[in-house]
This record gives C-alpha cells, sequence and structure tokens, in this order.
C-alpha cells in the first residue's frame, strides 16, 4: 500500500496503441513474349522510381530533437551528476526564465501500463541572472524549496515514471507515479507544475484544478488546498 500526504489512491490509466496500415499487393496477369519484356522494363523503371516500404517507414519516423545547449547540459550534470539527461529545456514555467528538466534516467525502463520514463531522480532548474537554481526535486520524495510536496507518499520509493506536456501558453506540466520494486498495486500520477501565485513549482489535487500547500516534514502532515 502506498501511503501519501492526502491518502488518495486510484488505478491508472492504460493508453492504447494504434495500429498500423498493412501494405498493398498487386496482381500481375501472364503475357508472352514481347510484351513480357516490355512489362518487365516498365517495371524495372517503377521501381527505381517508387519508395520502398523500409524508405517509406523511416520517413514516418519523427526527427531526433537536437541536444540541449551545452550551457543547460553542464547544469544538469553539475547537479545531479556526470551521468544526468536534459530532458526538456526552454521557458518552461512562462515567467522569462530558462529551465530545465533533468534526471538520472533508468537505461532499461520496465515495461508498466504508465507510459513515461523512469529515473531515479529529476529535477527543475532555473537560469536567473547567469546562476543555476534547483526549484524542484524528486529523489525519494517530492520535495521544492518550501518543503514536501502534497501527495508526496510517506515511504521512499526508488524511482519514478515521469511524463511531461509543455505548451506554448500554459507551460510544462509533470506527472509522477511512483515505482516499487514488486508492487502490484496502481497509483494516479502526481500533477506537478509551476504556480504563478506562489511562483514554485507545487503539487495539484487530483481534478488537476488546485494547488496543494507543501508540507514542511512527513510524518503527521495535512497538505490543504490553496
Amino acid at each position: 500500500m502506498i501511503r501519501c500526504l492526502l491518502g488518495f489512491r486510484s488505478p491508472s490509466a492504460t493508453w492504447p496503441v494504434r495500429p498500423r496500415a498493412p501494405h498493398g499487393r498487386f496482381a500481375l496477369w501472364p503475357a508472352s513474349g514481347c510484351c513480357l519484356a516490355a512489362l518487365a522494363l516498365c517495371m524495372v523503371s517503377a521501381g527505381c522510381g517508387s519508395d520502398s516500404p523500409n524508405s517509406a517507414a523511416q520517413s514516418e519516423k519523427k526527427p531526433a530533437e537536437p541536444p540541449a545547449p551545452e550551457e543547460f547540459q553542464d547544469a544538469a550534470k553539475a547537479l545531479l551528476g556526470s551521468d544526468a539527461q536534459v530532458l526538456l529545456y526552454g521557458d518552461l514555467a512562462k515567467n522569462g526564465n530558462q529551465q530545465i528538466l533533468a534526471g538520472n534516467v533508468v537505461p532499461n525502463t520496465p515495461k508498466s501500463t504508465v507510459a513515461g520514463t523512469v529515473v531515479t531522480r529529476a529535477i527543475v532548474a532555473e537560469n536567473a541572472d547567469g546562476k543555476w537554481t534547483e526549484l524542484l526535486r524528486a529523489d525519494e520524495y517530492l520535495k521544492n524549496t518550501s518543503g514536501y510536496l502534497g501527495l508526496t507518499p510517506l515511504q521512499a520509493v526508488t524511482g519514478w515514471k515521469l511524463q511531461f506536456e509543455n505548451s506554448a501558453d500554459k507551460g510544462m506540466v509533470l506527472y509522477f507515479t511512483p515505482v516499487k520494486a514488486g508492487a502490484n498495486e496502481k497509483t494516479l500520477p502526481i500533477a506537478v507544475k509551476w504556480n504563478p501565485a506562489t511562483k514554485r513549482y507545487q503539487s495539484m489535487d487530483l481534478t488537476y484544478q488546485h494547488f496543494l500547500n507543501e508540507a514542511p516534514a512527513l510524518a503527521n502532515q495535512r497538505s490543504t488546498i490553496r
């Protein structure tokens, strides 16, 4: 049983997979003599100008995203170690400052009904006046500069299944799902977003409509809606 500051527990949703469309097939009618030779020549000419199934599949692949600027990579490594990866960067809070989302990614992500990237640690850091400051940290718990985030499990977790969204007008939203080895229990992800009123990242209630206050300590604390 995973206990959290508000005690919510609910099964997670599964994600559908879109099937791929099958390739078409062509039938050829028998021909003889010069007709066969002409037909063969046409097929060779057509084959040279058409795309093969492999090339078509490659064209459907999304282009690789450019690596983060070196400055952002250096900041991530300074905060999380040499194996840190920058997962997202830019004006993530829509406050005019450059931020990074970085994490220590588990190389072989376990299969699960919950999509996302498994990380042992993750941070959000901001560059203000040339200095990088950590705003959010996910390790055994979810924390910001004011304390433990609402809905954080009371028991330490070994990792998080991390999902994130980033829109041009609303900024970044993070979803953290605790990963526990050998556990069959499923929980809803904890949503975390920048709160313009408090100017920090805070977790949200299960309706994703209200921000939750932090707790200075985990034991016997209750998070309230702000």
